[in-house]
């Protein structure tokens, strides 16, 4: 739509002179000049203009959240390269392993798998949360890419009984 400036009616008034009311946008004449057809013709100048600028700020946002998209998808997969190049899975011959989000070392013979069931030393944290004492946790991920000192795992918890 091109801009329009508010204009004077123009049409002539009972004098002959003509209108100098104001008329905005897509309106032909002034309210007291305007025929039904006139009104008819801006009402649908306006239906259209709304239509179609709703339509273009619905595929605005449509393409947004696309690209959005795109791009929280690209992070990700660089992330995980990056990781991927700086994931450590054994240190000083102990294998490493998270649980949680938190990353420890395992000593044993065999090594653990993902979803094994361990026991945890106690820290201040699981002191606060649980109590004194060893914590249960179940491994989640094998490897790390923390890069500070690890506690080691006690040893194996048993597994959970099924109901």
């Amino acid at each position: 739509m091109t801009y329009q400036p508010d204009r004077a009616c123009g049409r002539p008034t009972r004098s002959g002179n003509p209108c100098k009311i104001r008329i905005p946008g897509s309106d032909v004449a002034c309210g007291t000049h305007a025929t039904e057809q006139d009104k008819a013709v801006a009402e649908a100048y306006r239906k259209g203009w709304n239509e179609g600028y709703e339509a273009g700020r619905e595929s605005g946002a449509s393409s947004s959240k696309s690209h959005i998209a795109y791009l929280k998808k690209r992070v990700k997969e660089l992330e995980e390269q990056l990781d991927s190049a700086r994931h450590v899975y054994e240190v000083d011959g102990c294998q490493v392993v998270q649980v949680g989000k938190y990353s420890y070392r395992w000593r044993g013979s065999d090594p653990l798998k993902v979803g094994d069931r361990v026991h945890l030393p106690e820290n201040w944290v699981s002191k606060l949360k649980v109590g004194p004492g060893l914590t249960v946790g179940a491994v989640t991920k094998l490897g790390t890419t923390y890069r500070g000192s690890l506690s080691d795992i006690v040893g194996r918890a048993p597994a959970e009984a099924s109901p």
